[in-house]
């Protein structure tokens, strides 16, 4: 996989044919329509201000500023979708580039127009609000999002205090920004030589394409050179992290949080406790993770196996070559047991308009799913025929179901879901479709390729991302405590978390102990422990569609359909899954345990 890039010369946009291409002109027929809505939304945005200091005088004016900013966010969501896909498409285009920098500052000045209404709801007592409710039938609608906003009013200062941490929020993305220039423009990384010989200039997307390398030389040298390079900064993305850190325990105790923890996760009203038992949990099962490592490095044929040895398939001799015709059916069958609904509406994401799928020159590379309220959703795509690639398909389709089962539902104010539960959909897809695939291949070799890929989405969505997720408590409660960060007490509890979560079976490569200083997700802080949660979310949800049929299927329908009409863990737990509770996490973590011991059975069998 390490290998330089083919030569072969990308298509143009013009040249794909257009069932290949998504139909964008079902967001606006045409650049003329998206100018009126353009400057439709602009005049709104120019009356927002009109309604400050008048929303507690009457439940008709709060009515009235609450719909005129949904309108205002729906047409904003659709005018920057249409543009920035376009965009997308063929980056070069300079007139698409116009289009999504003017929706970009127009979005800009609405959030500005638009700031004064929280803090305003925040200044209504609560009676008051509540006879406002009573008095206008339409303010039932808002019920739900008022009271989510008079929530955190304990946490809310004085308009004057308020002020002075707005004008305060440009420098405090001071770190992020400085750590995102150092990391993406100025880092340069030396050149290794390829599994040919060929000298090739290390970069951050060739490095995971080198730890893939069947060649170990090629992963060694990549793995040293590329932690040789952050070494060299090291004095100075401590000194980043550090004040990212000290910036996010700032805010917490300015706004009354017993840690900057616990106000990150307040945004989602989920308990502390959920991140704790991720934990602790994964604590209990890292013996399973022990025996992971002592099987790879067996498959391998390795005495020795090294933090660079993590990331090659341990099964060789095993690609699937898949088209993407052959990729739509497998993932439809994978889906079946959802049922007709479901199944129905995927037919249609498939051959509607809604899917990019090649590559062409100057598209945006990677995959997403993305639209605005009252269309479709539509998926982007760089199709490659292999495995990867139709997991990727389930993966985006399932955030494309969510959104369409949620728009065709909700009302737009509650046509959103948090994060917390953004990669449930994208997951059970992926886990369903395997379960599929399992089912349906005899071929051990292929079976122990699909399942050292369910191995390894859980390595590095379950066990990794919670061992950042420990690497971010450990960090906070030491300068909550007034500890200093220096790099070397950053590097050490870094290395130690990689020896608890890998055990003695491999050897804890120095080098590791800088990855801390790579990591964009920590300047977003308390984020990546909802990827472990959404992983283990999805792979009960998946079993339990299997396993209990219809009740579950509907369960979990209704959950696509919900939106944010309700805080994150109801709604998990709705479906049929407790996240306050360890169980989810513990279920997901004896399927990994099975799948190892399934591995274990064929690699015995194939010797």
């Amino acid at each position: 996989m390490a290998n330089t890039p083919a030569t072969h010369k990308l298509p143009k946009r013009s040249e794909l044919p257009d069932e290949m291409k998504w139909n964008l002109e079902d967001l606006y027929p045409s650049i003329a329509e998206w100018e009126k809505d353009f400057q439709e939304i602009k005049k709104k945005v120019e009356k927002l201000p009109a309604f400050a200091g008048k929303l507690g005088e009457s439940a008709s004016v709060l009515l009235e500023c609450l719909k005129t900013e949904d309108t205002i966010s729906e047409k904003m969501g659709r005018l920057y979708a249409y543009a920035r896909m376009h965009r997308d498409e063929d980056n070069g285009n300079a007139e698409y580039q116009a289009l999504t920098d003017r929706a970009a500052t127009l979005s800009v000045q609405a959030s500005s127009a638009s700031s004064f209404i929280t803090p305003e709801i925040l200044n209504i007592p609560a009676d008051k609000l509540e006879s406002f409710i009573k008095q206008e039938s339409g303010l039932e609608l808002y019920r739900f999002a008022l009271e989510e906003v008079m929530r955190t009013k304990e946490h809310v200062l004085s308009p004057a205090e308020e002020q002075i941490l707005a004008e305060v929020g440009e420098l405090a993305q001071g770190p992020g920004t400085i750590f995102s220039m150092l990391n993406n423009a100025d880092i340069k990384f030396p050149v290794i030589k390829d599994e040919n010989g060929q000298e090739v200039e290390l970069t951050k997307g060739r490095y995971s394409q080198f730890l893939e390398s069947q060649d170990r030389r090629v992963r060694k040298d990549a793995f040293e050179a590329m932690y040789a390079t952050y070494g060299k900064q090291k004095n100075t993305l401590a000194a980043i992290l550090q004040a990212n850190i000290k910036k996010d325990v700032f805010y917490a105790k300015v706004r009354k949080y017993p840690s900057a923890r616990a106000m990150a996760m307040d945004a989602d009203n989920i308990p502390v406790s959920v991140y704790d038992n991720l934990i602790d949990t994964i604590h209990k099962f890292l013996p399973e993770m022990y025996r992971y490592v002592q099987l790879r490095k067996k498959l391998l044929g390795l005495d020795d196996l090294h933090m660079y040895d993590l990331y090659v398939p341990m099964v060789k001799d095993a690609e699937f070559n898949i088209t993407y015709e052959e990729a739509k059916r497998t993932v439809a069958e994978g889906l079946a047991p959802l049922g007709e609904e479901y199944g129905k509406i995927l037919q249609e994401g498939f051959n509607s308009g809604w899917i990019d799928v090649h590559e062409n020159e100057g598209k945006t590379s990677g995959a997403y799913s993305w639209g605005a309220y009252g269309t479709h959703p539509f998926v982007l795509l760089n199709w490659q025929d292999n495995l990867n690639n139709m997991f990727t398909l389930a993966h985006e389709m399932g955030h494309a179901m969510h959104s369409y089962f949620t728009n065709r539902t909700q009302p737009f104010v509650y046509s959103d879901y948090t994060i917390f539960v953004a990669e449930v959909a994208s997951t059970c897809n992926e886990a369903l479709v395997l379960q599929h695939l399992l089912k349906t291949t005899d071929d051990p070799r292929k079976r122990m390729y699909l399942i050292n890929h369910d191995l390894e989405s859980f390595r590095t969505t379950v066990f990794r991302q919670t061992m950042f997720a420990e690497f971010e408590k450990i960090t906070h409660e030491k300068v909550e405590a007034g500890e200093p960060l220096t790099p070397e007490s950053l590097s050490q509890i870094y290395y130690d978390l990689n020896v608890k979560y890998y055990g003695t079976d491999i050897t804890v490569d120095r080098d590791i102990e800088l990855e801390w200083a790579r990591i964009p997700h920590f300047y977003s802080a308390f984020y990546v422990y909802k990827y472990a949660t959404g992983f283990s979310a999805a792979t009960a949800l998946s079993r339990q569609i299997l396993q209990e049929g219809q009740p579950a299927v509907e369960r979990y329908l209704n959950f696509l359909k919900s939106g944010s009409s309700d805080y994150s863990v109801n709604l998990l737990k709705k479906a049929g899954v407790d996240m306050t509770s360890p169980k989810p996490v513990e279920d997901a973590l004896n399927v990994f345990k099975q799948r190892i011991d399934e591995m274990e059975q064929l690699a015995d069998q194939i010797k």
